[in-house]
């Protein structure tokens, strides 16, 4: 293992040489995809239920059980289904994360004042301009928790399907890199990796207490 100065030094070089600039922007391609498709649809999933009582009853315990099931044994079905390449990839990454996003939706619903639900109704907004005008905005405290993991869970499922699944990609990068005894290479990819995370982390934790700071107005 090399010291972490040396594997800050060949992480910037890396970098720089542009050795594995491919791999980089194909992993940032599937999370930024991953997490815009999660967000979007968990978001009109939770909205979907919060407005059919009935299904909800049904189908929320099962999201309340839904981390405990492997996600990967999907992604034979997804394979069928987008064939090979980045969309199976963008699949199980959105199967992880689009969970956390329609349960922190339900969640901030059930927060929704109800004063603002009949201030929409007096003026007769139409559902869609309700739901933009009144619904989100007083929301967003509260799904700002759901945004942070439903991107944490993209970058989670992402980086974890390129190392089996994937010919590409920095997951799959690190584990070449692994099994061909480049070790240099392994732990300055493991360092971008963290680098990357901690940086979108920071900038959520600055989204998420912006919004959390409204609730106190």
């Amino acid at each position: 293992m090399p010291a972490p100065i040396d594997m800050i030094a060949h992480a910037l070089q890396v970098f720089h040489d542009g050795k594995y600039d491919r791999d980089i922007a194909t992993s940032v391609i599937e999370i930024a995809a991953s997490s815009v498709l999660s967000i979007v649809l968990g978001f009109l999933c939770g909205l979907a239920l919060h407005a059919m009582p009935g299904a909800r009853r049904t189908i929320e315990p099962v999201l309340s059980s839904y981390y405990a099931i492997p996600t990967f044994i999907f992604y034979p079905v997804f394979i069928v289904l987008f064939g090979v390449g980045k969309p199976p990839i963008i699949a199980l990454a959105v199967a992880l994360a689009i969970v956390a996003m329609v349960t922190a939706t339900l969640n901030a619903l059930d927060r929704l004042p109800r004063a603002l639900v009949r201030s929409a109704q007096v003026m007769r907004l139409s559902r869609w301009k309700s739901i933009v005008k009144v619904k989100l905005p007083a929301t967003l405290p509260y799904l700002s928790t759901g945004i942070k993991l439903a991107v944490s869970y993209a970058v989670i499922g992402v980086i974890a399907s390129e190392f089996i699944l994937s010919g590409e990609g920095v997951g799959y990068a690190i584990g070449y890199a692994y099994n061909n005894f480049q070790n240099d290479d392994m732990y300055a990819l493991m360092l971008l990796v963290i680098v990357f995370v901690t940086a979108v982390n920071v900038a959520l934790n600055a989204m998420h207490r912006r919004f959390q700071s409204r609730l106190q107005r």
